[in-house]
């Protein structure tokens, strides 16, 4: 007689799904404004900004989440959140209208016909250092258009959209996490810390490259492992419907049509980085150009009135999704608002490091700013709330500001990985239709693998006085 023998389910088979993960965190910081002291720090107004005052942090009285107020912070944290979700949906109407051209689909034919299948380990390579750099110099959610482009060459190459979210948004949020000139964590600190702006760049720069290494790594060995073993794949059951090739390789080509389609987007894009450099433009700019080439990509198509109806209509309901789970993720920041708690998890997590040894307080710091992420996921805000704290705090420790801000910066851009009340990361994960618990699954063991080379970063940094 044969026993049939029950597979006890890993850690990572057990993360719940996406929807009920960012709920049980609502319910948990519902709690934590009944554990935890309401607290606040003095904030002064530096260049247009608020910014902690050190050594002002005090008690105010409690103000707890009652059940009502739970709930009402899931619609407040929609309001709140309406620029991403929008550009959510933007995003997904000009990807809607170039797919149904058939210009993405034609052109990620066409790249993989002219490279070859046999180059595909080193097309996932040299794409996930394209989209790493993208997030080093164009910043976050101002790439959330080009993740679309990594689903369908994925699957062109016989990955999986998890493949394409490791391709893309893996890589862009390691760059974006990393990059020596982020002016949103390292421009913010340098300029709270009076240091010269973007200084110590050499040692960030081998830093970032080499995460994006890492990234390129793990992203060559997934798609090793589900080519021979496709029961392996994260991403089964999820919706590729319309992403992948409708036709063998060599019948694809380019016609006249999807070179104006492709350079309609192409001049959006300059667009776009134009305006965030020069123009200071951000997320409804961005929404406003993006359907700007939604339009033009559906009339020099030959596209008429009612196909561009449909076209929205269908493209709104693929990104949807993504856009509910944007607002439900920014309740958990409205919530924190509410209790008025997050200065008090700042203050406590500042505490415990006092007395650590050398290296183990920069490791520390870099750890209780992870921490602190998931509760303030802004890159900026976070900087304004915790780095005038951190700075003198770390000078009576015996580490130099420079190393304060690294320490700062692994924490904040690293947890961004995995980090489910982050909006830009929900965003783009919809764009290539992955939950964020598949997500998790697939990029942990890049996280744990990035935060120790990460670590060896901040030893040699301590080592040096990295100044």
């Amino acid at each position: 007689m044969s026993k049939s023998i029950s597979k006890t389910p890993s850690f990572f088979q057990r993360i719940p799904h996406a929807i009920t993960m960012l709920f049980g965190i609502i319910v948990l910081v519902s709690l934590l404004t009944y554990i935890l002291p309401a607290g606040t720090y003095e904030r002064i107004l530096v260049d247009g900004r608020q910014t902690v005052v050190p050594g002002s942090y005090k008690t105010i009285d409690s103000t707890p989440v009652g059940l009502l107020d739970m709930f009402k912070s899931i619609p407040l944290g929609f309001k709140a959140a309406v620029e991403i979700i929008f550009i959510v949906l933007a995003g997904g109407i000009m990807f809607g209208f170039m797919d149904r051209s058939k210009a993405v689909e034609n052109a990620v034919g066409t790249l993989v016909k002219k490279l070859g299948l046999k180059n595909k380990h080193m097309i996932i390579v040299i794409m996930t250092f394209i989209y790493g750099i993208l997030g080093i110099t164009v910043g976050y959610e101002n790439n959330i258009a080009m993740v679309p482009i990594a689903a369908v060459l994925s699957l062109a190459l016989g990955g999986d959209l998890i493949l394409a979210a490791g391709i893309s948004v893996g890589a862009m949020t390691i760059g974006f996490g990393l990059s020596p000139i982020n002016p949103y964590t390292v421009g913010t600190g340098h300029k709270i810390a009076e240091l010269p702006m973007f200084s110590g760049a050499l040692l960030r720069s081998v830093l970032c490259f080499s995460a994006l290494g890492v990234m390129a790594y793990y992203n060559v060995r997934y798609f090793k492992k589900i080519a021979l073993d496709p029961s392996k794949s994260l991403g089964k059951g999820l919706d590729d419907s319309e992403l992948g090739l409708s036709r063998p390789l060599q019948e694809y080509q380019l016609s006249r049509k999807n070179w104006m389609v492709i350079s309609i987007f192409v001049i959006g894009l300059l667009v776009v980085l134009y305006g965030v450099f020069n123009l200071n433009w951000y997320i409804n700019e961005l929404s406003a150009v993006f359907l700007v080439v939604a339009l033009l990509c559906g009339i020099v198509s030959g596209m008429g009135a009612t196909t561009m109806s449909e076209t929205v209509l269908k493209s709104v309901a693929l990104a949807a999704p993504g856009a509910f789970m944007v607002g439900f993720a920014t309740s958990i920041k409205v919530l924190m608002e509410m209790g008025n708690i997050g200065d008090t998890i700042s203050y406590q997590f500042s505490n415990a490091l006092e007395g650590l040894p050398l290296y183990a307080s920069a490791i520390g710091m870099s750890i209780s700013q992870s921490l602190i992420n998931f509760f303030i996921p802004s890159g900026s805000g976070q900087a304004l709330a915790t780095l005038p704290v951190m700075l003198p705090l770390g000078e009576s420790l015996g580490l130099s500001r420079q190393i304060t801000i690294l320490a700062f910066q692994i924490g904040d851009g690293l947890s961004n990985l995995v980090n489910p009340t982050l909006g830009g990361l929900i965003a783009m994960l919809s764009m290539c239709r992955v939950p964020i618990d598949r997500w998790i699954r697939f990029i942990f063991p890049v996280l744990i693998s990035v935060f120790f080379l990460a670590f060896l970063a901040l030893i040699i940094a301590v080592a040096v006085n990295y100044s």
